[in-house]
């Protein structure tokens, strides 16, 4: 057998899960030994364990054996993610209890892909397969987040790629490591009209009647600045 994706780490701060690099489907997909191997390795001991994770994904199934193994422990699994967490490496992600991303890390979620050979029966039935693997993947976003099945869908199709903030903010993550708090009022997507009514904002009142008399480009500039929000 190759050599594993995973590996274990203990010190002082207890166990430690590494995932580094692609999740392999050649060392897991088409045997059971390689989750035999995984689930036993993750029952050599008790207690709290953490993910490390930094990954760009790899084999969607090798991902829900992993995800499965997590969400069955019966310690308390802490995911961190530093750098990428990506593809599949992101459903794995959707196991912690906590799910703490580094403020330089980033998350990447998108619709599942294969590859097909064969007649036009057959590239329908891989339609049909990737679709109900996007379908398994959208449970596990929807158990962590408790989004809408329709938004997830969308994000996924648009391969949507999050920072941590944004990450936090949209349920897919708990919160940032190194203490760094998010707050809610930041906005989750950049929108000119949300920074424009903050420099508005910060425009003192009597400035603003002196430069700017009512019915002037400001007004207009202010309702326009609505219109766009709703």
């Amino acid at each position: 057998m190759k050599q594993n994706f995973w590996n274990w780490v203990n010190n002082e701060a207890g166990r430690e899960l590494h995932l580094n690099g692609p999740i392999s489907d050649e060392t897991w997909w088409g045997d059971e030994i390689t989750p035999a191997v995984f689930r036993e390795e993750l029952g050599t001991a008790d207690g709290d364990i953490t993910v490390w994770i930094s990954s760009p994904g790899g084999c969607v199934f090798a991902a829900a054996e992993i995800y499965d193994a997590l969400r069955e422990y019966p310690g308390k699994v802490t995911v961190k993610i530093t750098g990428m967490c990506a593809s599949a490496a992101s459903v794995v992600a959707m196991a912690g209890a906590e799910v703490l991303m580094s403020p330089v890390s980033y998350m990447v979620i998108h619709n599942p892909s294969t590859i097909a050979i064969g007649d036009s029966d057959e590239m329908l039935r891989a339609k049909a397969t990737l679709d109900e693997i996007k379908e398994g993947i959208i449970n596990a976003y929807e158990a962590k987040t408790r989004l809408p099945r329709e938004e997830i869908s969308r994000l996924m199709n648009e391969e949507s790629c999050f920072n941590a903030r944004k990450a936090v903010q949209l349920g897919f993550a708990d919160d940032m490591l190194y203490d760094q708090p998010v707050s809610n009022d930041v906005p989750v997507i950049f929108s000119r009209a949300s920074v424009m009514n903050s420099l508005l904002a910060k425009i003192p009142a009597p400035a603003k009647s002196v430069l700017n008399p009512p019915g002037t480009a400001y007004d207009f500039l202010v309702d326009d600045l609505h219109q766009l929000q709703h």
